[in-house]
């Protein structure tokens, strides 16, 4: 029996202990999972929803009918030549009502304009979001970059610690001089101090991203985890101005600007005609019995005012709502071609570090150590040979962190994800 409970209570130890671990494990998040809290959890894009349900909300006001007039009186209450203790003996009472009723479609017209007020509102919301993921994004290629930096000079220092370390076993032999050990010592400092500032700006890097993303976890339980890679891209310049003419959320609210800008000249026009008011009256008087019915109806006389100022601004805004449409178009297709071109330039510099670049400064890393253990190259050549392997890795590094920028820059001008 104690033996049992022995067994259970050190399977209870070791089951904490991996729970505790797995729970120091911080979870790295994925790009996709970085969107969906943001969209969940950011103050401008939820502000924004509610902005695009305000506009819905409009549409049931713009169509709402006329109300309808009631008039209750009462008349002749202290007529002349009465019988003063009969004040009211003549006295009847009447009440009427009468109902605008709208020509020219203006109901329609209004219900129209707000719906078109509404998609205007959800375009801009659109072009909202695609501006915040833009920076959302951003930050999260900087914890990427940030993370790969400190790989590297992670990798460096391994590989010169192990360097070192055989150097020493050749300087306790004799086998090199003590300063040039020294020296050999002292640029470790180098990749300690490349270490260090990785460091930090990985940790600066994370602090901005979950700035965004309103997460509150602790930075060294927090993560990010996606490819950190380029790849070529499977689309033409052609294609991609084409694609932005249609996605661009803010050039779809210039073309839906423009639509309602007519839309309000033609309600302006319509509210320029005059609308019938439609009465009907009934009264009764008792004495002598006397019960009448009424009908009446009130055209109002448009000789001045025919909204001629509304008619003419709502023209003129059309104009400007195309001027403006225009301008949207250009700044769109000249995103693109900024965006295509930046993203090229990087490629171009990009392509030739995996074929040739890193195999190339690796051979000579390898070559160079060789020989000065060998005696056949000098402690200078062993050093510059450290020094340009590790300038061709961070290079290299950088130029991932600048085609992945490229790559955001290029759907953010585009509207949409065409390179993920």
């Amino acid at each position: 029996m104690h033996r049992r409970n022995w067994r259970m209570y050190c399977g209870f130890l070791l089951a904490a202990e991996c729970l505790a671990q797995s729970a120091g494990v911080p979870h790295a998040i994925t790009w996709q999972e970085a969107q969906n809290r943001f969209r969940a959890n950011n103050p401008a894009l939820l502000a924004g929803q509610v902005a695009v349900e305000e506009a819905r909300t409009e549409e049931t006001t713009a169509f709402l009918r006329p109300n309808p007039n009631l008039t209750l009186g009462a008349d002749q209450l202290t007529p002349l030549h009465s019988d003063p203790y009969r004040p009211v003996a003549q006295s009847y009472l009447f009440w009427s009502i009468n109902y605008l009723h709208e020509r020219e479609h203006k109901r329609e017209l209004r219900l129209e304009s707000a719906r078109q007020g509404t998609g205007i509102a959800e375009s801009e919301q659109s072009d909202l979001t695609r501006n915040l993921l833009f920076n959302l994004r951003d930050a999260f290629v900087r914890v990427l970059l940030a993370k790969a930096v400190e790989g590297v000079a992670k990798e460096n220092l391994d590989s010169y610690d192990k360097a070192l370390a055989i150097h020493r076993d050749r300087y306790n032999a004799g086998a090199i001089a003590r300063v040039d050990f020294e020296r050999l010592e002292l640029q470790r400092v180098q990749f300690v101090s490349d270490l260090a500032t990785a460091q930090v700006n990985l940790r600066t890097a994370k602090i901005d991203l979950q700035a965004l993303l309103r997460d509150r976890t602790p930075v060294d339980a927090f993560d990010v985890t996606e490819k950190f890679d380029y790849t070529e891209p499977a689309v033409t310049l052609e294609d991609l101005r084409a694609a932005a003419l249609r996605n661009r959320p803010d050039l779809k609210a210039a073309e839906q600007s423009v639509d309602k800008a007519q839309t309000d000249h033609r309600l302006a026009v319509s509210n320029g005609s005059s609308d019938p008011i439609f009465g009907f009256d009934v009264a009764h008087q008792p004495t002598p019995l006397n019960t009448y019915l009424g009908f009446s109806v009130n055209f109002p006389l448009r000789i001045f005012d025919k909204n001629q100022g509304e008619k003419a601004r709502t023209s003129l805004d059309i104009g400007r709502t195309q001027r403006l449409r225009d301008a949207s178009e250009v700044t769109a297709l000249h995103d693109v071609d900024a965006a295509y071109a930046a993203l090229e330039s990087t490629l171009a510099l990009l392509r030739p570090y995996k074929p040739q670049y890193l195999p190339e400064a690796e051979n000579v890393r390898s070559t160079i150590s060789f020989s000065y253990e060998h005696g056949s190259a000098s402690l200078l050549d062993f050093l510059d040979a450290q020094k340009e392997y590790r300038a061709t890795q961070l290079s290299y590094v950088n130029l991932i962190g600048a085609y992945l920028s490229a790559v955001n820059q290029l759907n953010f001008a585009v509207g949409q994800e065409v390179i993920p």
